[in-house]
């Protein structure tokens, strides 16, 4: 009897001991092969942004197709499709003075870079400017580069009474409720440039009225049709009208006269001095995007600002590049809101 005991002890005792070296085995095998998945993992990760992109980009405007935002977006919108070979798509989303798209944009979609937004002086710095609490705030944002600037202009009906912007002001200054002008809401980029130039001619602002529209496309059929006396928009935005004599402009703001209207001479050279607010777009991407990606987006822009093909078509449209890098682009917004913000409480504008 003992001898059978001791024998199937002694098979037991075997069985077990084989069992063990499997299981040592196996584990042995399973140590070595985890840090090689991790290792693929962390490699599939970095290949995802490393081979970016991989599929269509969403290009967002915050307003309806046809205005100059829009435009630039469509033309840098086509020489990065050729160049990533994946179709980086225009969506327009208007709505809210720009807000609808942009908390689309940087708040709703995923920030992994395949949706990006097409930024704008009005919903940047002077945004956080006319409000205490702007629905869209530069912490939901990076902003990645800053792409094509223009200049105001001020223009009037095709046939107005006034032949000079130092005139029209002398005209304002003694009738300022018969001034009516159009923007897109407080913090758009005509509440601005009116209200800059209005406090320069000593005019209290309020005093005018405003009249708020969708965009472009419906102030400047307001003032073309004689239903709203100023439309202040970007060169661009306001040329083609001028061109056909449906629009006179009457002064440019900036330091010289735009290459695209020599004739007409700027506020400055009009006796009427300080007027600095500018037209500029750019792009932006939600907060959480990964660092590679921004870096291609800036890389890439940086490079169109140099693309005498981007560049001539920058000209068909009446803008110049005005590329700004990432750190330039924040260094300069943050000087930008601070100005619009101090002139936004000086004149009551700050909702």
């Amino acid at each position: 009897m003992m001898k059978k005991t001791t024998s199937v002890t002694k098979k037991i005792g075997i069985l077990l001991t084989g069992l063990a070296a499997v299981s040592l085995l196996l584990a042995g095998c399973g140590a070595g092969q985890q840090p090689e998945r991790n290792a693929e993992g962390a490699q599939s990760a970095e290949g995802s942004s490393a081979g970016y992109p991989q599929r269509a980009i969403e290009y967002v405007v915050p307003y309806a197709a046809g205005g100059g935002v829009d435009l630039v977006a469509r033309a840098v919108a086509e020489k990065l499709s050729e160049k990533w070979g994946q179709p980086v798509n225009v969506v327009n989303k208007p709505g809210g003075g720009g807000a609808t798209g942009a908390q689309y944009a940087l708040k709703q979609a995923q920030p992994d870079g395949y949706t990006v937004m097409a930024n704008v002086v009005s919903l940047a710095s002077m945004m956080a400017a006319g409000y205490t609490n702007p629905p869209v705030k530069a912490e939901d944002q990076i902003f990645v580069s800053r792409i094509v600037q223009d200049v105001p202009a001020f223009t009037v009906k095709g046939d107005a009474q006034w032949q000079s912007f130092q005139e029209f002001s002398e005209w304002v200054k003694a009738n300022p409720e018969q001034l009516t002008w159009t923007t897109s809401g407080v913090a758009g980029f005509s509440s601005f440039a009116v209200a800059e130039w209005l406090n320069e001619i000593g005019v209290d602002i309020s005093k005018t009225r405003m009249i708020v529209t969708k965009g472009t496309a419906e102030s400047i059929p307001l003032v073309a049709g004689g239903n709203a006396v100023l439309a202040v928009h970007p060169v661009s935005e306001v040329s083609a009208m001028a061109e056909a004599g449906k629009l006179k402009i009457l002064a440019v703001s900036g330091e010289e006269r735009s290459p695209y209207f020599p004739n007409v001479p700027t506020a400055r050279e009009q006796g009427i001095e300080n007027l600095s607010a500018f037209w500029w777009t750019g792009v932006s991407m939600a907060q959480g995007t990964p660092d590679e990606v921004v870096k291609k987006w800036n890389e890439a822009l940086a490079e169109l600002a140099e693309d005498p093909d981007f560049i001539a078509k920058l000209k068909t449209l009446k803008l110049q590049p005005s590329y700004l890098n990432q750190q330039e682009y924040e260094q300069f917004l943050q000087k930008e809101t601070d100005y619009y913000t101090e002139l936004a409480a000086k004149l009551g504008l700050r909702k």
